[in-house]
């Protein structure tokens, strides 16, 4: 995949996320895709293959929903995508939360085969 291809899928990815659009976000993955979340025990929680991957981004899009989500600068490194993105946190009194991440994007025949994220919280 040429570097905007990787660009493209990224933005494709982005908006199906913002919808919640998990037939799209699936479309997008490899068979054996893996997604390491940055919220979880392991610290984060591990899915792997298209059934465990589509449940936990479920889970992550229900959990972060009410909030705000930005997209922020891209670094390109072969089949690697480094990813930097915010999300404010709005708790049940009404306090925001700035969270701050990067997401780790493997891409294997035109498709994804790795979302890894980390956050950072301000508390």
């Amino acid at each position: 995949m040429t570097d905007q291809e990787k660009l493209n899928l990224l933005k494709t990815f982005g908006e199906a996320w913002g919808r919640g659009d998990l037939n799209g976000l699936m479309a997008l993955m490899t068979d054996d895709c893996v997604y390491a979340a940055s919220v979880g025990p392991e610290p984060g929680t591990t899915y792997r293959g298209k059934e465990e991957v589509r449940q936990g981004f479920a889970e992550i899009i229900e959990y972060e929903s009410g909030g705000e989500q930005r997209s922020g600068k891209k670094w390109i490194a072969g089949d690697y995508v480094f990813s930097e993105w915010s999300y404010d946190e709005i708790g049940e009194d009404g306090t925001v939360t700035d969270i701050r991440g990067i997401d780790i994007f493997h891409f294997i025949d035109g498709k994804l085969a790795l979302k890894d994220a980390y956050r950072k919280t301000k508390k």
